[in-house]
């Protein structure tokens, strides 16, 4: 029963992702969540005790979702630890964050929520504190090239990037995007 449930909870988070995407946090009810979900009237009631705690679970989904598969991480660990390599990587970063579009808009919709609620926020930071960490962490492991200050300022500039290619697709193309990701990577990065 207790794996049913599990699965039941993160069908209906994942349904909140998507209603977060579809009509931003001000649509965010737990009737808008049953019927994403296709599930009887009242269930996302019977799973979070606020809509709080279903933003704050929404947030940390989120961030679960945009992991990279295994076999995509142990390719990268395997990989050369060059400037290519790194482009590489950065193009396989951006490919898949913009691929999870309606996560990476609920994402956007819940940054703005978390300035008016404290708990979204501290899960937000945390969540997003320990990723930079880390991507900072494995970026210095591997010996690739640059340093912490060139891989946050890389996070910026692709957050940014992906940004624009969800919300108005038309201001970059798909050559652009891809001229740019290896731009930043040549002049921000140093040897």
């Amino acid at each position: 029963m207790a794996r049913r449930n599990d699965e039941r909870r993160t069908a209906l988070i994942d349904a909140a992702i998507e209603v977060l995407a579809d009509v931003g946090a001000r649509g965010l009810t737990f009737r808008a969540v049953d019927t994403e979900a296709a599930v009887p009237v009242g269930t996302a009631s019977n799973y979070f005790a606020t809509r709080d705690d279903l933003l704050t679970q929404t947030g940390a989904r989120v961030y679960e979702r945009l992991q990279p598969e295994e076999a995509t991480t142990v390719r990268q660990r395997t990989g050369a630890s060059d400037r290519d390599t790194y482009v590489m990587l950065m193009h396989e970063l951006v490919d898949r964050v913009s691929a999870f579009r309606t996560g990476y808009l609920a994402l956007l919709e819940l940054r703005l929520e978390a300035t008016r609620r404290p708990d979204l926020r501290a899960v937000l930071t945390e969540r997003v504190r320990a990723d930079l960490d880390a991507n900072v962490a494995y970026h210095l492991a591997a010996g690739l090239p640059g340093d912490e200050t060139s891989v946050k300022l890389l996070y910026l500039a692709f957050n940014w990037l992906i940004v624009e290619q969800l919300t108005l697709p038309g201001v970059f193309s798909p050559a652009d995007r891809e001229q740019l990701v290896t731009a930043a990577v040549d002049r921000i990065v140093q040897a």
